[in-house]
């Protein structure tokens, strides 16, 4: 074997890449200090292109394949060099292998709530997360924009910078969208997709594209997952007269629980109101309910004094007291009659407070429940309203 012969057994003859992992995006094909010579063998495989960079120049740019190098499959780098037709003399340059298949490993989520106006709840704080795919769709881009020199760019070089563009985008998204809050969870893919296409057209300098982007949850605080549990249990039960005998039946267990005198007290008022309601529902059932005089919608003028009786004879008992009925306002709507048994109720339940406008047969209109001396000892135990807060 000649010398030359020699030397040339000392240059590489195949170049390729066998990607033993699931996170490099680009790596640089390691010369170790030789050259790479014209006939020399590059094998690019499927979801690979190959890129040549000749003093920090891109050159060549190589689909999937098996090229014998030479002056005719190298236009670029043979025009930088300035070989003649056929020359076959070593050469150094940059061999960068791109991955051009989907990472499906990238997951997103929003460090600090997103803030949104919905019609139904105003201002809401919501958080997100899900998953999405990125894949390189311009190699030389790739290159010029966000790998430089990097001899092994991984997904975790890029994935920071396109976790905070997504949540830059997110905001916009979630609000131009126009779907309430409540139907968030249905138009998740929609909005996925619509996420997807704005992330591809902002990284289109990159060379990278989101081919895929999925919305795994949207959570809201607490306070509103409460209200909307409410809302679901006021939908269930009706109306709010049959919500606040929910609530009340809510409230046995709790007072139950209480051994304080206060508890004892609060759970004989909600029993008896309960007790009361039962025996109205079984009288309703059994003869049809006599008409009731409806109380005027606040503030209204004093009714009209009521006729006296005529005079009972003298050996008929006159007839027992009637219990007064009182009527209460309740998010701006009147409900009742109710006696003070049943009042104990919408006291356990919070519907009537020392603030809450109330009215009976007799009065000129309707006044708070703790200027009601009538009132006072079911509202013994109910605090008033609290100060400002400064």
């Amino acid at each position: 074997m000649g010398l030359f012969d020699r030397i040339r057994g000392e240059f590489i003859d195949i170049i390729e890449w066998t990607d033993d992992g699931r996170d490099t995006i680009v790596w640089r094909f390691p010369r170790h200090g030789n050259e790479i010579k014209m006939g020399a063998r590059l094998v690019v495989r499927e979801s690979q292109v190959a890129v040549f960079v000749n003093e920090g120049r891109l050159a060549d740019v190589y689909q999937p394949g098996t090229y014998t190098l030479s002056t005719q499959n190298m236009p670029v780098l043979s025009t930088l060099k300035g070989w003649k037709h056929g020359f076959e003399s070593p050469f150094k340059a940059e061999v960068y292998f791109v991955t051009t298949r989907q990472f499906t490993d990238f997951k997103w989520g929003t460090q600090n709530p997103v803030i949104l106006r919905d019609a139904e709840f105003g201002m809401v704080r919501v958080r997100a997360f899900g998953t999405f795919a990125a894949k390189v769709v311009d190699a030389a881009a790739l290159l010029r924009e966000l790998v430089g020199t990097d001899p092994q760019f991984r997904t975790e070089e890029v994935g920071e910078h396109l976790r905070q563009l997504i949540v830059s985008q997110l905001g916009s998204a979630l609000g131009s969208a126009g779907v309430p809050l409540l139907d968030l969870a249905a138009r998740q893919d929609g909005i996925g997709q619509q996420l997807a296409e704005t992330l591809t057209q902002e990284l289109s300098s990159t060379g990278i594209a989101i081919p895929r982007f999925y919305i795994e949850n949207i959570s809201v605080p607490p306070e509103i997952e409460a209200a909307i549990d409410t809302r679901s249990r006021m939908t269930i039960t009706g109306n709010l007269d049959d919500y606040a005998k929910l609530q009340a039946a809510d409230a046995i267990p709790i007072a139950a629980a209480n051994p304080g005198t206060g508890g004892e007290a609060l759970g004989l008022g909600v029993g008896m109101a309960l007790g009361q309601r039962i025996v109205q529902s079984t009288s309703a059932a059994a003869a049809a309910p006599s008409p009731v005089t409806q109380p005027p919608a606040p503030p209204a003028a004093a009714p009209a004094p009521a006729v006296a009786p005529a005079p009972a004879p003298a050996d008929v008992p006159p007839p027992l007291p009637t219990a007064p009925r009182w009527f209460i306002a309740v998010g701006g709507q009147q409900q009742g009659p109710y006696d003070e048994s049943a009042l104990a109720g919408q006291v356990a339940s919070g519907n009537l407070t020392r603030t809450t406008l109330v009215w009976r047969s007799g009065q000129a209109a309707w006044q708070p429940a703790d200027q009601i001396q009538e009132l006072a000892p079911l509202l013994a135990d109910v605090p008033p309203p609290l100060p400002p807060q400064g």
